[in-house]
């Protein structure tokens, strides 16, 4: 590190390795925070639960009786191993799923007939309807409809077979069973992130200065600059046959009630702030809104510049699957595009991303990809422009089919992080947020909390809302809206919680815990008693660090870090994900444990100095810098 806080470049290099690994570590320690994705067979043991269905219906390859193409083409009227087979897939992809007539489950060619193509899709989609779905024909080979692929020059006999991928999808009995995606929109000043929301949203074109963004701007100041300050949600919906619900007017943008009454699937999106100011807004946006897909926007005249690398860093860090668009390709030089995608592809490559970029530029590749995209080491990317519309529609597909993707346990007790507070006229103290595990009713009895005092206050939920439409009960993974009682608005606020009313004590909420952080950059080296804002979750608070393992951390070290909030205790668990900064300096964690004590400290080596009490000292964080400084390294305790 240089006195001006420039990376070196083998500094940089060492900071990027060392993130792709903590992500894998992070990932792992998820499974302790929420139990749910712990289930999963171990890596290398292909253990599904589809498989005991496929078993019942001999389709395993030793007992080839009853194969796919004898379900699809079969000639009585006995449909019930088809709607067996379909409903689990359904529930397994939340209430859709993309099924490839033409392969077996084994990837052996069905060698499908033109006849025998139509017969097995009148059969897929009468077996759907039993199980209140609808067919999507989403690609065809060789069948010659609307939805061919463009066959390949070199293509062989074999290649001549009809095939295809269809997307069945359920209409959702009631309003809590619509899918829900969310995304979370990210990119520099500049790059188009609002304009491409307003786009998508309300179905027009841009008209190149700033027509399509104005919609979806919450304050007076952002209309004026054209500048995205406050975290902004926008929701897109999608019906079974996989359209989008939009208004029948052009430009005129639907209420969240028409949309979610007549969508299947719901993709919400979080339009962040791109300028350096609002970095803490967009670092909250990022963490309290989970998101499932995280969609970064770059300009094609500018390339990633600025915030949108500390952007793609922290969705990196969070293990987010991306997806880069670039914008604006309508107005940039041949030249430049090139530079900018080169830049992408070198960036996506590095140590620190691990990721295989694909440019989609026609529909088979848009539909091919969006069904592999639970594999994260895929970067798909989009060139588009929102004033002439080229490649929307391909932006478009790709919404449409994304696969559901998170661990959420509705069997497990009830928890939900507020991320913003509402006062309703005629309603009282309304809180939202996503709801990390089980599941809420109408009526329920809840505690909210901790306040200053670390303390839950008793409520019960008055009503709930999802996209603004009232409904009985929401479940984990959805974000929704509470309706309190007895609660006044300004005791309650952002980064508290919700959990279920249990006859024993109330929940335990900490000051200090301990976790495991990566550096990620720091001009300088951080001791004990350095203060940041953390950020965990919704919580967003100021943190000092208590204890750290050696005596001192630089970029790129990963080290076991004691910290204590400075304001009020929070609500903890081992396994969450935290972010913390002050001005330039960036460190990413994870919590493995609550509470913190004195008398085991993280360094023992140092407690064990001379006797002139100096090495006590410094376990407790009361040891000058300089002679920090001077002390011996330390023994890393293990």
């Amino acid at each position: 590190m240089t006195s001006k806080g420039k990376q070196l470049p083998h500094e940089r290099r060492k900071g990027e390795s060392a993130l792709s690994e903590f992500a894998d570590y992070v990932e792992k320690q998820q499974a302790l925070r929420y139990p749910s994705s712990s289930n999963a067979p171990p890596a290398g043991v292909d253990d599904h639960a589809e498989l005991d269905i496929l078993n019942s219906l001999d389709l395993a390859d030793n007992s080839p009786t009853v194969r796919l193409k004898e379900l699809l083409l079969s000639k009585d009227d006995d449909l019930s191993k088809l709607i067996s087979l379909l409903e689990l897939r359904l529930e397994e992809g939340h209430g859709e799923t993309v099924f490839e007539v033409g392969f077996e489950n084994n990837g052996e060619s069905m060698a499908l007939t033109k006849d025998e193509w139509d017969a097995s899709l009148q059969r897929l989609k009468l077996a759907a309807s039993k199980l209140r779905a609808d067919c999507q024909v989403l690609l065809t080979k060789n069948v010659g409809e609307e939805a061919e692929a463009e066959l390949e020059p070199n293509a062989t006999k074999k290649d001549t077979d009809c095939s295809g991928k269809i997307l069945i999808r359920q209409q959702p009995a009631t309003v809590e069973e619509v899918i829900e995606t969310r995304i979370a929109v990210v990119g520099n000043v500049d790059a188009g992130k609002s304009t491409m929301l307003g786009v998508l949203v309300k179905g027009g074109l841009d008209d190149g200065r700033g027509k399509a963004r104005v919609n979806l701007f919450r304050h007076k100041h952002e209309i004026e600059s054209g500048r995205t300050s406050s975290v902004g949600m926008e929701i897109m919906g999608f019906d079974t046959m996989g359209k989008v619900v939009a208004s029948d007017v052009p430009g005129r943008k639907l209420s969240w009630e028409e949309i979610g009454k007549r969508s299947a699937k719901v993709i919400s999106f979080t339009d962040l702030a791109g300028h350096e100011r609002y970095l803490r807004t967009t670092v909250f946006g990022l963490l309290s809104s989970s998101p499932n897909y995280c969609l970064l926007m770059v300009a094609a005249n500018n390339g990633l510049i600025g915030m949108s690398k500390e952007h793609l860093g922290i969705a990196l860090a969070l293990n987010v699957p991306v997806m880069v668009v670039i914008t604006k390709i309508d107005i940039c030089p041949p030249q430049i595009l090139e530079q900018t995608i080169q830049q992408i592809t070198r960036i996506l490559k590095s140590p620190g991303a691990r990721k295989i970029p694909i440019f989609i530029k026609n529909r088979e590749e848009c539909i091919n990809t969006a069904t592999q995209f639970v594999s994260q080491r895929i970067c798909p990317i989009f060139q588009v422009s929102n004033v002439t519309g080229e490649s929307l529609d391909l932006v478009r597909t790709f919404l449409n089919i994304l696969p559901h993707h998170g661990h959420y346990d509705a069997d497990a007790p009830f928890e939900f992080h507020v991320n913003d507070t509402f006062s309703v006229p005629f309603v009282g103290t309304v809180v939202s947020g996503i709801i990390k595990s089980g599941v809420i009713h109408t009526g329920d009895t809840v505690l909210i909390g901790p306040d200053s005092l670390g303390q839950f206050t008793t409520t019960t939920v008055r009503s709930i809302e999802r996209k603004r439409i009232s409904v009985p009960a929401a479940s984990a993974g959805q974000s929704a809206s509470f309706a309190l009682k007895r609660v006044r608005r300004k005791d309650v606020r952002k980064g508290m919680v919700v959990l279920p009313k249990l006859e024993q004590n109330s929940p335990k909420v900490y000051r200090e815990f301990v976790a495991e952080v990566l550096i990620l950059s720091h001009a300088t080296t951080i001791k004990t008693k350095y203060q940041a804002m953390l950020h965990v979750g919704p919580v967003s608070q100021t943190c000092a660090i208590i204890d750290i393992d050696r005596s001192y951390i630089r970029t790129g070290d990963r080290a076991t870090v004691a910290f204590r909030f400075v304001q009020r205790p929070e609500y903890l668990a081992p396994g969450d994900r935290l972010l913390f900064r002050e001005g330039r300096t960036k460190g990413l964690g994870i919590v493995k444990s609550v509470g913190y004590d004195p008398a085991k400290p993280l360094n023992p080596g140092s407690a064990k100095e001379g006797g002139d009490g100096k090495g006590e000292a410094a376990a407790n964080g009361k040891v000058g810098e300089g002679e920090k400084e001077k002390m011996p390294a330390p023994v890393i305790a293990s």
